[in-house]
């Protein structure tokens, strides 16, 4: 068969082996690029990890402009961000600059990661499915980055910006914790990296036969319902930010359906040419 190849014969130790090298190539690229950004603690940590605190980032200008445009004043500027960070652990400083250097390591080496992905599963597709895959890792990888900067210059900014402010008295400073500060930050980027690779996933489910463009149709308001759930998790409980994440999930929601519809499509055709 023209779709066979050597991996076909392999015995599932042999998978195993060959998964467990693509592994170590992918966690090797990580650590490479964690231990760069760890040298550049200074750029990370003062440029965009703390770029969000400041109430001239420049999601809070467009915010201010746009606010402005359409005649309403002030009253989505950023006046201040009434709040501190502080680290209450010994090893707080250097278990955050650590952390995040891993965090950075696997943005940046994402499209790496996905071409061992790639490597381990293309040479068990046939031919022809290799050809209309072709695209895989940079699609992959612009959808992964996209939601990434999303998550950063969106996401990010909207919660630090209500959380920032929130009080239920003026009695009460808010001292927030580096942790829970980067850990907001790294939940809203990743979060929105994930989200953004629906698309690459309904690919996959729709070749496997688990989904069809008719049952994302169908279950459309169910998916509604999913991404007003996803988009409350990820952004703090106000309506305005949770319909300025939810927008581009639903975009991304129909693209899949298209997606869908085409892989059956290309499914429908390599059957009739049988």
């Amino acid at each position: 068969m023209s779709g066979e190849s050597p991996k076909d014969e392999m015995s599932f130790l042999d998978h195993l082996e060959e998964l467990r090298w693509h592994l170590i190539r992918s966690v090797l690229a990580i650590l490479i690029i964690a231990t760069l950004a760890f040298l550049f603690k200074d750029f990370i940590f003062d440029v965009l990890l703390f770029g969000p605190k400041h109430k001239d980032f420049i999601t809070y200008r467009w915010f201010c402009s746009i606010s402005q445009t359409l005649g309403q004043g002030t009253s989505f500027c950023i006046e201040e961000l009434p709040f501190r960070i502080q680290s209450r652990t010994m090893a707080g400083q250097f278990s955050a600059h650590l952390w995040t250097s891993i965090l950075a390591g696997f943005i940046v080496s994402f499209p790496y990661i996905v071409f061992e992905f790639w490597k381990f599963i293309s040479p068990g597709l046939y031919e022809n499915e290799r050809k209309n895959a072709r695209g895989f890792i940079f699609i992959a990888s612009l959808l992964f980055f996209i939601g990434v900067l999303f998550g950063y210059y969106i996401v990010t900014p909207l919660s630090i910006n209500f959380l920032g402010n929130y009080t239920v008295s003026s009695e009460i400073f808010n001292d927030f914790d580096l942790s829970s500060y980067i850990g907001l930050l790294r939940a809203s980027v990743l979060a929105s990296g994930i989200i953004f690779e629906l698309p690459i996933i309904v690919y996959f489910l729709t070749k496997l036969g688990i989904i069809t463009p008719a049952f994302l149709r169908k279950n459309r308001k169910i998916s509604l319902v999913v991404v007003l759930s996803l988009s409350a998790i990820i952004t703090p409980p106000d309506i305005v930010s949770q319909i300025i994440v939810s927008i581009p999930i639903l975009i991304l929601y129909e693209v899949s359906i298209l997606i869908s519809r085409i892989v059956v499509r290309n499914q429908d055709k390599a059957l009739k040419n049988v």
